[in-house]
């Protein structure tokens, strides 16, 4: 039987990035977002409302998807609200197919938010693991909208009796628009705007980021995992964390980003000088930057997501995930971090959405 893809979020650095590599593949593949992307050729784009169960009954009244990968997230003011809104939207679009009985597998994307808690107590409170993290960590004791959402595919795998897998990414990089948890992009943005105005290139983290081991998760390994995961009997009902398969430290890799966009790479003083705090005044410039190089993307809110990489870069701790039960398992792709946002910012450029 041919398989039918639905990637919940299509427009996101992980669902984008999927969709892409299931029509390499050959899997018929519909795209679900609010505003669907019509980039990618060979997706079929379905616009719907993930909060809006009746909306959901009727884009599904003729599609019969037989593996869900679900990729995106709402973010919310407190973590109670993200519990609520975000397993809402599980349960809301997997009831939408449950009446199919075509679900073979789920794949739901979370991260390492599972080990170091939610936004509201991010990497302080709790006990947290000893890193490189492992699955079996169990549950720290703190509301978490990752919790949630798994607990709704258990809840609807028992029910319905497809077949499921985790994945928890670390920092994923790749191309989006639009996205709220954008490392890579956020930190082109803020190099391209350090390259026409001077300003040096300040790492805005931690040292213990800085000066510690960290891995992060290309977005085109992510899809390849969600793939082998959802074709493969050993992997199915598992939860894995994923990760590029490298390891480096920022220190080493600042320098490297900061040669690739030709900006200075001012000295880390130990010191952390967020990067929205860095950036809060940018988006008058980055529009005259966008109009003279004729970008794609003028607002500087679509491109970069300054919040989100000081959480990742500020934590006062060394952070690197541990592949082995996925290695174990079979899965040995592999890709070098370095090129990782080489390819990104090469894509960028070419795509004009940084000059």
């Amino acid at each position: 039987m041919k398989n039918i893809a639905l990637v919940v979020g299509a427009t996101g650095i992980t669902g984008s990035n999927l969709a892409e590599k299931l029509i390499e593949k050959e899997w018929i593949t519909y795209g679900l977002a609010r505003n669907p992307n019509a980039d990618i050729e060979g997706l079929i784009p379905i616009s719907a409302d993930l909060l809006n169960s009746d909306d959901l009954a009727a884009k599904f009244a003729d599609i019969s998807p037989t593996h869900v990968f679900f990729t995106t997230w709402m973010r919310n003011d407190t973590e109670a609200e993200n519990i609520r809104v975000n397993s809402a939207m599980v349960r809301n679009l997997l009831n939408a197919v449950s009446d199919k009985k075509s679900v073979q597998h789920v794949a739901l994307v979370t991260g390492l938010k599972h080990y170091l808690g939610p936004f509201e107590a991010y990497a302080k409170a709790g006990t947290l693991p000893e890193t490189p993290v492992r699955e079996e960590h169990p549950r720290l004791d703190l509301e978490n909208f990752y919790y949630a959402q798994e607990d709704e595919v258990y809840a609807a795998a028992d029910h319905d009796g497809f077949t499921w897998s985790i994945h928890r990414p670390h920092s994923v990089i790749g191309k989006a628009v639009g996205n709220m948890m954008n490392m890579g992009t956020t930190l082109a943005v803020y190099a391209s705007i350090c390259k026409e105005t001077g300003r040096p290139f300040h790492f805005p983290g931690s040292a213990a980021q800085w000066n510690g081991l960290s891995d992060v998760t290309d977005a085109r390994i992510l899809a390849e995992h969600m793939i082998w995961a959802a074709t493969t009997d050993a992997a199915h009902n598992e939860a894995f964390n994923v990760a590029n398969g490298d390891v480096f430290r920022w220190k080493w890799l600042w320098k490297q980003i900061a040669q690739w966009f030709e900006v200075e790479s001012a000295d880390f003083n130990g010191e952390i000088h967020p990067l929205e705090a860095e950036m809060a005044a940018d988006a008058p410039l980055w529009k005259e930057i966008a109009a003279r190089y004729q970008l794609k993307e003028q607002d500087i809110n679509r491109v970069a997501s300054a919040w989100h990489t000081d959480l990742d870069l500020g934590r006062p701790m060394e952070v690197m995930t541990d592949m082995s039960k996925s290695r174990k398992l079979g899965f040995t792709v592999y890709q070098d971090t370095r090129d990782s946002f080489f390819d990104l910012f090469e894509k960028l450029r070419l795509e004009h959405l940084i000059p």
